[in-house]
């Protein structure tokens, strides 16, 4: 029998609400002490707000917000409700400090210097949140939405999605915003990666424990991914098993991590990079 979904203690969720907060923090002042004044802009949802800003008088964190919420509901269908209301808390806290820090003066009017820690400060908000089970922009999410409808793999989905963005502000900003906001973003995405630890969209896990049937159905009923029960022998024990192979997005690490060590604290997880994942019985499911 599959085991339902543990709650979370009260340590784990301050914890979480605490990094989450701190994350998008981080984000704000990045964005409204080092880019926005600079005319720097960053990719998806956050880069769609600040050019809307920036023609029209309603502020950043007010876009923010309206425009992400269409895509809490897909992360509630394709994650999870704990996703989504980590992910919400997230946006709420990264639109109230936006608009507080509005009105402040930029930390410096150098673009080479706003791009280099404007980048970082964004990069490790960021990754934070994500890595604490929340996210602050949907475009990732709907993403992995339209890789499974159109077949084209998610990292080639934000690209396109970005160059368009990237154009749009050169034509708001000016040719020289437009790749200032390039580097920003490229800065910004390495130490997202590091911080999340993982360099791509996919990974690919393998798991090695006795209960393989137990967390092969939590996987499949929990996080919506299939799984492969590929036939292994011990080297050492001589004893046959079975090793739980499935491909999963960096956002759900830290859930199939959880919902594993629920099962089995002793189970071996190996997390690899996967370039690309298109196709066959990889393809998720709706968990709600």
């Amino acid at each position: 029998m599959v085991k339902n979904h543990k709650k979370m203690t009260i340590g784990e969720i301050v914890k979480r609400l605490i990094f989450i907060t701190v994350g998008a923090i981080m984000m704000a002042v990045a964005l409204e002490i080092f880019l926005v004044p600079n005319e720097i802009i960053d990719g998806g949802i956050t880069g769609i707000s600040i050019v809307l800003s920036a023609i029209t008088p309603i502020n950043l964190g007010i876009f923010l917000f309206l425009i992400n919420l269409p895509f809490l509901f897909i992360g509630y269908k394709q994650i999870g409700k704990t996703f989504a209301f980590s992910t919400l808390y997230g946006i709420i806290v990264l639109s109230v400090a936006t608009s507080f820090l509005h009105h402040f003066e930029p930390f410096t009017n150098e673009k080479i210097l706003a791009v280099l820690f404007g980048g970082l400060i964004l990069g490790l908000g960021v990754g934070l949140v994500i890595r604490y089970g929340g996210a602050l922009d949907g475009t990732e999410i709907v993403a992995i939405l339209l890789s499974k409808k159109l077949r084209i793999p998610v990292g080639q989905i934000i690209m396109f999605i970005n160059i368009f963005i990237f154009i749009t502000a050169g034509f708001v900003f000016g040719a020289d915003s437009a790749m200032y906001s390039i580097f920003s973003y490229y800065i910004a995405a390495k130490v997202m990666d590091i911080v999340v630890e993982g360099l791509d969209e996919s990974k690919s896990v393998t798991i090695i424990s006795n209960e393989y049937d137990e967390i092969s159905s939590a996987i499949m009923q929990r996080l919506g991914r299939s799984t492969t029960m590929i036939y292994a022998k011990g080297g050492y024990s001589q004893e046959e098993t079975q090793m739980i192979y499935c491909v999963i997005t960096r956002l759900e690490i830290a859930k199939l991590k959880t919902v594993v060590q629920e099962i089995d604290k002793s189970a071996f997880i190996s997390i690899q990079n996967v370039a690309d994942v298109l196709g066959g019985s990889m393809a998720k499911s709706d968990i709600h």
